[in-house]
């Protein structure tokens, strides 16, 4: 049996009621588009459904209303600034050469999965492997560069290639 201060469905359904229109204006707002603003609310009451643990409803419902809405937000803006880093890069390619559509799209969510696997590194394990991916440094390279010993650098590469693996799943 759930707490009182629990979340049950006819509790989401009493918040949808009651918030959803709100939400959607807060989200319009931060958006300037509608239909954005529209997907990210319903989104927002989908994942309070298919939470695990029924989150704990405060005194303030809107707190964990937005504080969702908000993950869901960064998710939305990261996830159009690799689609329009994308289209960036392939802006400059002739017609036969740019990939279909279909292709780009799996492009794109591949790469807005490896942008996520990357925000949840460590900040020095993702800068140490950006810089070994990206400029192509080795060990030693990169130890003198950090004035990190080469073992620490080593075990960073590790801990991000074991991400990267994980991720692949």
């Amino acid at each position: 049996m759930q707490s009182s201060d629990s979340l049950s469905l006819p509790a989401v359904e009493q918040l949808y009621r009651h918030h959803h229109g709100w939400l959607q204006g807060w989200l319009h707002r931060k958006l300037g588009d509608s239909g954005d603003a529209a997907d990210l609310a319903q989104d927002t009451f989908v994942r309070l459904m298919a939470a695990r643990r029924p989150p704990v409803l405060r005194e303030e419902p809107r707190a964990l209303i937005t504080h969702i809405a908000k993950g869901l937000l960064v998710d939305h803006w990261r996830r159009r600034a690799v689609q329009q880093a994308y289209l960036d890069a392939i802006a400059h390619l002739p017609e036969p050469q740019v990939p279909s559509p279909e292709t780009g799209l799996m492009i794109v969510q591949t790469l807005v999965a490896i942008d996520a696997m990357l925000q949840r590194l460590p900040a020095a394990t993702r800068d140490l492997f950006l810089l070994a991916q990206l400029d192509g440094l080795t060990l030693q390279e990169l130890s003198e560069r950090t004035g990190k010993p080469v073992i620490t650098v080593r075990r960073h590469l590790r801990k991000a290639l074991m991400a990267c693996m994980t991720a692949a799943e």
